[in-house]
């Protein structure tokens, strides 16, 4: 049996190879959503050719949402627990998650490469600083890492249950999850966080999406680029 923490065959690594978002299965191709555009006229097509394109690009320009509902996709993700925190905001999404109260194996965290200095306009954002010296307090965030580890630890040993003991680990500890999600709504979440005003870790997901999406909705891929998107 392979264990949830192992990344699928088909996946992206990310955050410096810390975290990886991974494609489990997926249901319809862009022929599903030129034929469930066409229902109504009870017609059906196995291939798409350019006039089919034409109508895709139609259905997206028009905001015909309802044809891309009928193609979902299930993913596993492996990132910090804040990074799960903003992803399960997108509750058009399904979910289910390793829970720290079944299981205490596999404990890491997630150490950044960098830190990032406050931004002084927009209070929820971030920017880089050339003369933001973060070497000693990446290695003190280490420490509190492996300090909060211990304690779990200590306190499993001492006989309290993991739903409590799991309360003094870290925000940056890594979690593991599955998420389920139909390309209209995907693609509402990878316009929100493959964005410059979204932060950098999770963005790292949305343009891994991308990447493991483009190969199975190329023609859907090729309409945003047009529009200046990077997929």
């Amino acid at each position: 049996m392979q264990h949830l923490n192992v990344p699928p065959d088909n996946h992206v690594k990310v955050l410096n190879g810390q975290g990886w978002v991974g494609l489990i299965d997926h249901l319809g191709t862009e022929a599903t959503i030129l034929n469930a555009a066409r229902v109504s006229f009870g017609k059906l097509k196995d291939s798409v050719d350019d006039k089919d394109v034409k109508l895709l690009e139609y259905l997206i320009e028009n905001q015909h949402t309802s044809p891309m509902e009928h193609v979902v996709f299930t993913f596993s993700i492996h990132c910090p627990l804040f990074v799960r925190g903003q992803w399960h905001r997108h509750r058009t999404w399904s979910y289910n998650e390793i829970s720290r109260r079944y299981t205490e194996i596999d404990i890491e965290f997630y150490n950044p490469p960098r830190l990032r200095a406050q931004a002084k306009i927009n209070r929820q954002a971030s920017v880089d600083a050339e003369d933001f010296d973060d070497k000693i307090l990446i290695e003190k965030m280490h420490q509190h890492n492996a300090e909060s580890l211990k304690l779990y630890n200590e306190l499993l040993d001492a006989g309290v249950c993991r739903e409590q003991a799991r309360g003094v680990l870290s925000q940056n500890m890594m979690v593991t999850f599955w998420g389920t999600v139909d390309l209209n709504n995907l693609l509402h979440f990878l316009e929100l966080r493959d964005s410059e005003h979204a932060q950098w870790e999770i963005r790292e997901y949305a343009v891994a999406i991308k990447k493991l999406i483009k190969p199975l909705i190329p023609n859907v891929a090729k309409y945003f680029e047009s529009k200046g998107q990077i997929w």
